[in-house]
């Protein structure tokens, strides 16, 4: 493997993590209009600063080559004092991210959004990607998926017990402070 293509995935994998910044930003930016969103962090892999790994990528995993973590999506955390407008909340994130797609690129379906409670903290589901609830896919089928409109049960998923775990390092956005940092910002 030439050194000249490692540099190369090396530079995508850093672009890739930047441009999940700039889309944290700009969803949280938009969420930041609902008066019952009371904070936004970015939580997960593009949370925190980038390691190098052995990737999935056949050519590299060969050669056991170590380049940046590839960051597969953004994951927000969002916590809501209500969830009667979630599909206001979705429509929000899609037109945010339609509006600079060519700038950042970042597809409304590679951010993942969490719904919080807040005080307790406790994981609610996720924000639907669908313009429609229920759309009639297969993962609207699941127990409990569409109960409240927009709200998401992912088949399997049990949040780890650290799920927030760097959310208060991650925090971009919470009401009464309005905008603490921006994603661009974290390491």
């Amino acid at each position: 493997m030439r050194r000249a293509e490692i540099e190369r995935q090396n530079a995508w994998m850093l672009a890739r993590h930047r441009r999940f910044h700039e889309a944290a930003d700009i969803v949280a930016d938009a969420f930041a209009a609902f008066e019952e969103v009371l904070a936004v962090a970015v939580i997960g892999s593009v949370a925190r600063p980038l390691t190098k790994e052995v990737p999935r990528f056949r050519a590299f995993a060969r050669a056991g080559i170590e380049v940046w973590h590839e960051c597969k999506d953004l994951d927000l955390a969002v916590w809501l004092e209500s969830r009667h407008r979630l599909g206001d909340l979705r429509h929000a994130r899609d037109v945010a991210l339609t509006r600079v797609a060519a700038t950042c690129g970042v597809a409304n379906h590679q951010v993942d959004v969490f719904l919080i409670e807040p005080g307790t903290d406790r994981y609610l589901g996720r924000l639907c990607r669908f313009a429609t609830c229920p759309k009639g896919k297969p993962e609207c089928r699941m127990p409990g998926c569409g109960e409240t409109p927009f709200q998401r049960v992912v088949e399997g998923f049990r949040p780890a017990a650290d799920l927030l775990a760097h959310a208060a390092d991650g925090m971009l956005y919470r009401r009464g402070e309005g905008r603490i940092r921006s994603a661009l910002d974290l390491p």
